[in-house]
């Protein structure tokens, strides 16, 4: 069953429910994915702490990278409903 056979059958409230979902989603992908762009990048921005600077923050930084990338490859597929 695809996303628009499940959007076509589904009532207003559902789809509504998807969108508010995909939208949230994306928009917390966006400030994971800038959180560890700064974690990242803190060095050139003058922001200078033990945590960012060290091999442990590095690490944190590319976690949230990929879990903001992962929210807003979600966001776009809307696949809140389907079957596995």
């Amino acid at each position: 069953m695809s996303l628009e056979e499940f959007e076509e059958k589904s009532d207003p409230r559902t789809r509504r429910y998807i969108g508010m979902k995909s939208i949230m989603d994306f928009g917390m992908g966006l400030i994971y994915l800038a959180v560890g762009i700064f974690i990242l990048l803190a060095k050139k921005f003058h922001f200078n702490n033990d945590f960012v600077l060290s091999g442990g923050g590095k690490v944190f930084a590319g976690l949230i990278i990929f879990y903001g990338l992962w929210r807003i490859y979600r966001g776009i597929k809307k696949d809140y409903f389907t079957e596995r």
